[in-house]
Order: structure tokens, then C-alpha cells, then sequence
């Protein structure tokens, strides 16, 4: 089984990624953010280096689907391969920080990845206001993410909202971040996985859109 914790910078997915797999005995596989060599240099100009990172990333998230097709335990993930598309690219797209001869470079190559891409079995949205995303990435301390500009978050949660509410194809389970705490408060925690088990044994399922991929991007 494969499970997905989507989300904009800042909403909570690793933290959450982690409580989930260890509450569940599940294999968590994490975003590679540290590691990755164009993150700084993006953040300092996002025109530049838009898709030399962005191209980084969907190689990663393809190696790592491969690998959790391979696997027969059950992989929690932090963030998706749609994502980086359908938001993260696309938001990149709009702003002008790519050509359109790089972005059908990247398209293309996509197109192909789908070919062997499998949905997950849920998609779990944290869902969060760009004030919260904020004071959540303020309180980590990362030095790159520190100039980020507001503009810049509110145009991904717009692009999020778009794509999980309107587009995505497959089961999502939609948690309204702003008034949670699951990392410190247990009876939050608990209102999540109390919806899971009933999304993988209840008798009421939350949420499935019927769209087609690929989805168009504009």
C-alpha cells in the first residue's frame, strides 16, 4: 500500500509522515530536501535555476516511486510526484521563471514516468493558511527558506486547492491544518488516524475525483 502526505512548505508532511508511519508500522520515505544542490541557489533566484531544480526533483520522486512499486511493506510519503508537476512546476510556469521549451522538456518527460506510475492509495492534503505556513517555517530555521517570498506561498496553495479539490484522480483525505497541532496535542493526532482506519475499514469513503490525467496546465 502507498500513502501520500501532501502539502505547501511549512504545512507539517514530514512531521506527520513520521508519526503516521510509527503509529502504523509503516515505511516512511522522505522528501530529499538537504541533499538537494540547487535548493539554495533556487531560492536566491528562482528564475535561474527553476528548472534545474525542478528536473532534481522529479528525477528523485520517479526513483522513489520505483523503489516503493518494488516494496511489499506499506510506504507513507512525503509529497508526491504530482505535486512537484501539477503545483510546484506549474506555479513556476505561470511566474514566468521558465521557457516554454524547458517546460515541454519537462513535460515530456513526465509523460513518459506515467507510463509506470501507479496512484497512490490515499493522498492525504494538509491544508493551511499562508500565515501558518509561515510561523511553521520561521519556528524551523532554515536559512534558504527565510527570504521566501509571501507571493510565492500564497500562488502554491492556490495552485494546491485547484489540484486536489478539482483534478487529482485518486482518494484524498483533506485535514484542515490551522487549528490542529498533531504533533503535540494527542487528541488531534488521534482525529487523523481515526479517519484513516475508517477510509481503509469504515463502510464511508471521504473523498475520490474522477478527473483523467494528464491534467492540462496553464
Amino acid at each position: 500500500m502507498h500513502i501520500v502526505v501532501a502539502g505547501n512548505i511549512g504545512s507539517g508532511k514530514s512531521t506527520l509522515t513520521e508519526m503516521l508511519a510509527k503509529h502504523y508500522g509503516w515505511k516512511p520515505q522522505y522528501e530529499s530536501v538537504t541533499n538537494n544542490p540547487y535548493l539554495e541557489d533556487y531560492y536566491a533566484d528562482l528564475h535561474r535555476w527553476s528548472f534545474n531544480l525542478e528536473v532534481y526533483f522529479l528525477k528523485e520522486r520517479f526513483r522513489d516511486l520505483l523503489q516503493i512499486s518494488r516494496s511489499s511493506e506499506t510506504i507513507i510519503q512525503d509529497r508526491s510526484i504530482f505535486e512537484g508537476v501539477y503545483v510546484f512546476m506549474a506555479n513556476n510556469k505561470a511566474m514566468g521563471h521558465l521557457s516554454d521549451r524547458d517546460f515541454q522538456t519537462y513535460m515530456d518527460l513526465f509523460a513518459q514516468m506515467l507510463a509506470v506510475v501507479k496512484m497512490p492509495d490515499l493522498m492525504i492534503y494538509l491544508r493551511a493558511s499562508v500565515s501558518h505556513l509561515v510561523a511553521n517555517i520561521r519556528r524551523r530555521g532554515r536559512d534558504y527558506e527565510q527570504t521566501m517570498q509571501l507571493v510565492y506561498l500564497e500562488n502554491l496553495n492556490a495552485r494546491y486547492e485547484e489540484f486536489i479539490t478539482k483534478h487529482y484522480p485518486g482518494r484524498v483525505m483533506i485535514v484542515d491544518k490551522d487549528n490542529l497541532d498533531f504533533q503535540h496535542n494527542t487528541a488531534d493526532f488521534l482525529s487523523i488516524t481515526k479517519r484513516i482506519d475508517q477510509l481503509f475499514y469504515g463502510l464511508f469513503p471521504e473523498t475520490t475525483n474522477n478527473s483523467d490525467l494528464p491534467l492540462k496546465l496553464e
